[in-house]
């Protein structure tokens, strides 16, 4: 299969090497190249991403400067254990939809013959979750919207933060379990968009931190019970959470500013609130579930037209 990766955190974020480790190379569970028989089966891949951090930072592109490349070489970080040396990336000086429009218009075809297109795109993993409205804001989920733009099948993977040290490597195996479901039922189809939620996987709780609940069955079909007391399995590999497939939680967030002020006197203000404090939570929607300790997969797209009300607009202006 051939994969554009790319990501909103960083050429070297480790998101993006754990998930390019588990998708190229493989995890315990699947060895290997990540394949599927709806796409090529060469295992050509383009790892590229921007330079800096660009979270939050939606679906911006640039006009008015230049996008600046560079071949980056990415050492194993000692933090990660399940990667592995030497990956190679290309670094830009942009945002992430900057990053797929410039591959697919040019690096791409550059790399792998004039008129080639990936066959997926697959943006993350991103250190934080994009479930809900974030999804508005989110860099990573906007480079997989540009990727489906493009034509191409794209799927976006974030992972939920918790208070612990987040696990990397265990959320790209999670990530692989949920890309090999998606792909075994026949991939996401050309203009079409995945967004991929993996519940926080972390080293350990703090102490009198609470732990997220954890789901008692290990089997995408199982909806069984939620347990609010995790077992230590939650950080075994072989362990895997649910997936469900469930809707955007719609609700606003909670905004919260604190007022400072400058040595000069002036008045500023410093975003406080938390991302994932919203004013309401739907049972079943992506928040409650992925909240709960499931892997959850939200179908987007990019047609923001509200079709219910074209024809009352029409009436209204009699056209």
């Amino acid at each position: 299969m051939r994969i554009l990766l790319t990501n909103d955190d960083g050429i070297r974020a480790p998101g993006i090497l754990a998930l390019h480790d588990a998708i190229t190379r493989g995890t315990p569970a699947h060895p290997g190249p990540l394949r599927s028989a709806a796409y090529s089966s060469a295992p050509s891949s383009l790892h590229l991403a921007p330079l800096t951090v660009q979270s939050a930072t939606s679906h911006g592109i640039t006009f008015h400067e230049p996008l600046m490349t560079s071949e980056e070489t990415l050492p194993h970080p000692r933090d990660l254990p399940g990667t592995r040396e030497n990956a190679i990336g290309m670094g830009v000086e942009g945002r992430p939809a900057d990053c797929v429009k410039l591959a697919v218009s040019q690096l791409w075809p550059e790399r792998f013959g004039a008129g080639s297109k990936p066959d997926v795109l697959i943006s993350g993993m991103n250190a934080g979750a994009n479930c809900g409205i974030n999804v508005i804001y989110s860099g990573t989920v906007a480079a997989a919207i540009e990727g489906a733009f493009l034509g191409i099948p794209s799927i976006a993977v974030s992972l939920r933060l918790g208070r612990g040290k987040a696990r990397f490597d265990l959320a790209a195996i999670r990530a692989r379990y949920a890309l090999e479901a998606i792909f075994a039922a026949g991939g996401p189809k050309p203009y079409e968009i995945l967004s991929i939620n993996i519940p926080a996987t972390e080293d350990r709780q703090p102490a009198g931190a609470k732990a997220d609940a954890s789901w008692s069955g290990s089997r995408p079909q199982e909806r069984g019970r939620f347990d609010p007391h995790p077992a230590p399995a939650h950080d075994d590999p072989t362990v895997m959470p649910p997936i469900f497939v469930a809707p955007m939680n719609v609700h606003g967030l909670i905004d919260k500013y604190e007022r400072r002020e400058s040595p000069s006197g002036g008045t500023y203000y410093w975003a406080a609130g938390h991302g994932l404090d919203f004013h309401a939570t739907e049972p079943g929607s992506d928040v409650d579930l992925l909240m709960q300790g499931a892997i959850t997969v939200t179908p987007l797209k990019f047609d923001l037209t509200d079709h219910a009300q074209m024809d009352r607009w029409r009436r209204a202006l009699g056209k």
